[in-house]
């Protein structure tokens, strides 16, 4: 099939590669968001190595982007990693129309930050679909879908990039095959099920050290990397990444309890969280045991909510 392949980011540009050593099909555009900065989007890189045509349009509602995106003649438009809106207009171009990837089970947890939210919430799945978009938010009807575990100790970063990252790529071939082959499943979201979260951002991440333990352990792996959970001491952000936790819990919340070379730890409700590696004021990120001496931080500090 002719394909046109719209994305962004790392996911965009592997789905291309992949796509491209598959054999199977022609790309005959590459779609990208518009160019910030002087540093090019990996997909739009790859795509003018590979001498491919890109197309960086900032609306698509626009009759000159729509007939431009016609000349191509496509079969499919694969949408891998989209965040910005695509109207029905462009959408329905090709032949066989859109599809679309997004990093959770639909109905369950639409929006930005879909892998973000299922380990805040202490889910022990999570998974990845292919869509056909409609004008909702990631509402359409579903192609195929794959589940991925998710540990108890599994962060953003190893739930995406080492379970929901590769299985997408397989996925973004299945996903064609299945269109290629005619008659592709459509099935209808259950939308009585759906939830909706925004983005997971600063405000999202702050840590109140009156939560449970459990709710904090929660939090920081699902800020891990980004956006990083974090707390404030002597007026700084300090962020903490890497971390383990256990019920027992000494003084009052908030609090640091023990200073090892193993990390920091700190009570929280019902229990405590042993910082591991942490980011202090904007800095690189060291093991917390570096940053308690880079500090001088003591015992008994009071780390804010």
């Amino acid at each position: 099939m002719r394909l046109i392949v719209m994305g962004q980011q790392a996911f965009g540009k592997s789905a291309l590669e992949t796509i491209l050593d598959a054999g199977k099909d022609e790309v005959v555009a590459v779609y990208c968001a518009p160019d910030k900065g002087e540093r090019q989007d990996p997909i739009k890189e790859f795509a003018l190595e590979n001498g491919l045509t890109v197309m960086q349009p900032d609306n698509f509602e626009d009759k000159a982007v729509l007939d431009e995106m016609r000349t191509f003649g496509a079969d499919l438009c694969v949408m891998a990693y989209v965040i910005i809106f695509v109207p029905a207009e462009a959408r329905d171009i090709p032949t066989h129309g859109s599809i679309c990837f997004h990093p959770s089970l639909l109905p369950l947890h639409r929006g930005p930050s879909s892998i973000n939210w299922p380990i805040i919430w202490g889910a022990t799945k999570g998974g990845l679909s292919y869509f056909w978009p409609d004008d909702g938010l990631d509402e359409g009807e579903i192609l195929l879908q794959k589940e991925v575990a998710i540990g108890p100790d599994d962060t953003i970063g190893s739930v995406y990039f080492e379970k929901v990252f590769p299985l997408g790529l397989e996925a973004t071939l299945e996903a064609i095959d299945l269109v290629r082959a005619g008659n592709p499943p459509k099935i209808v979201q259950d939308h009585s099920k759906a939830t909706y979260e925004g983005w997971c951002n600063k405000m999202v991440a702050e840590i109140d050290w009156n939560r449970s333990v459990g709710e904090l352990y929660n939090l920081i792996r699902g800020c891990n990397p980004q956006p990083g959970a974090w707390t404030i001491y002597n007026g700084e952000v300090l962020q903490i990444f890497d971390c383990t936790k256990t019920d027992h819990a000494c003084g009052r919340t908030g609090r640091v309890s023990a200073i090892t070379d193993d990390g920091i730890t700190i009570t929280a409700g019902r229990g405590s969280i042993i910082a591991k590696r942490v980011r202090y004021a904007g800095g690189k990120k060291v093991t917390a045991a570096e940053f308690a001496i880079e500090v001088g931080l003591e015992e008994g500090t009071k780390l804010a909510t």
